[in-house]
């Protein structure tokens, strides 16, 4: 039995996947019109009605400024934590609380919320198992923490923010005071801290895909050269998405 995740966006512009086992689904994240959120699904022959949830790792608009939306037209509820829900402005959306670190079941996957440290009222990173498959989704963490590091040691997929490279970022266009919150612990990954952490949690069957790119401090190239070489890994084993509108299913 296979686990699919499909990479709808991510990136500065909007993050959205969802991963799918058996005839059951939850969508992680919704930061894109809802709109452009199902005509993504469409072109990747996603069925609607297999979403049963959508879980939302925190409140930043380019995660959830189609949750709303989509959790009325698909029917469904919102999942995350009291802190990041009270945080969202998602109109009379479904909720259903979770907890983090406390594992719950949707269909057959098992779905625990991770810590993350980042600039939001209690970001998480999700992993999700099911039929003996791990996946996790980790993105927006200025820091690798404990509990997402432990989480990628045995898993099969891992979806790792490598938003910036550090080179860019310094001489980049971002205000100083811009610059220091994405370097800071409460920001986000630079391509180094993913590749190091990706290297000391090393497994040779592990799929890796970078998530979260930066459009102005980051190029996918940069990405997975900078990956590559700390970690040994070919870079034809590092995968990511190209370009605005591209795409990704990844099977585990």
């Amino acid at each position: 039995m296979q686990i699919e995740v499909h990479v709808l966006a991510s990136g500065s512009d909007g993050n959205c996947s969802v991963v799918v086992c058996d005839d059951h689904a939850v969508m992680v994240d919704a930061g894109l019109s809802g709109k452009r959120i199902t005509k993504l699904m469409e072109l990747n022959g996603l069925d609607a009605s297999l979403i049963k949830s959508i879980l939302i790792t925190h409140e930043h608009s380019d995660h959830v400024s189609g949750a709303g939306i989509m959790a009325r037209k698909l029917g469904v509820p919102i999942q995350c934590n009291e802190m990041t829900f009270a945080s969202c402005n998602l109109g009379k959306a479904e909720y259903s609380k979770i907890t983090t670190m406390e594992t719950f079941t949707s269909g057959p996957m098992d779905i625990t919320p991770l810590p993350t440290s980042h600039n939001a009222s209690e970001p998480n990173a999700f992993i999700i198992s099911a039929h003996g498959k791990k996946i996790l989704i980790a993105t927006d963490t200025g820091r690798m923490t404990f509990e997402v590091e432990n989480e990628m040691r045995d898993a099969d997929l891992v979806v790792l923010e490598s938003n910036y490279d550090r080179h860019m970022l310094v001489t980049g266009p971002y205000p100083p005071m811009l610059k220091k919150l994405v370097a800071s612990d409460i920001g986000h990954l630079s391509n180094v801290d993913c590749a190091e952490s990706l290297k000391r949690t090393m497994s040779a069957e592990r799929k890796i895909f970078l998530a979260h790119i930066s459009r102005n401090n980051n190029t996918p190239d940069t990405a997975r050269e900078t990956v590559a070489e700390i970690t040994g890994i070919r870079r034809s084993k590092i995968d990511c998405l190209e370009f605005k509108g591209d795409t990704r299913i990844i099977r585990v």
